[in-house]
C-alpha cells in the first residue's frame, strides 16, 4: 500500500540543500538527519546549485548593461 507523498516547504528543501552543499557530511548522512530520501537531497542540492547563479544577479548592473 502507497503511503502520501509528504511536501516540503521551500525554507526546509533550502536548509537541506545548504546542509549538503557544506560538504562536512555525506548525503546520506544529510538525508539521516532531514530524514528525507538521499535521492531528494542530492536533487535539491543540484536544483540550489543552478538556482543560486540567477539569485546573486545585481538586477540593476544587468539593467545597465541592457542600457548601452
Amino acid at each position: 500500500m502507497a503511503g502520501k507523498r509528504r511536501v516540503y516547504s521551500g525554507e526546509f528543501k533550502a536548509k537541506v540543500a545548504l546542509a549538503a552543499l557544506r560538504g562536512d557530511k555525506t548525503v546520506n548522512e544529510v538525508a539521516s538527519q532531514f530524514e528525507v530520501h538521499p535521492v531528494q537531497v542530492s536533487q535539491w542540492k543540484k536544483q540550489a546549485l543552478e538556482l543560486l547563479p540567477g539569485a546573486m544577479d545585481d538586477r540593476r548592473g544587468a539593467r545597465a548593461r541592457e542600457e548601452h
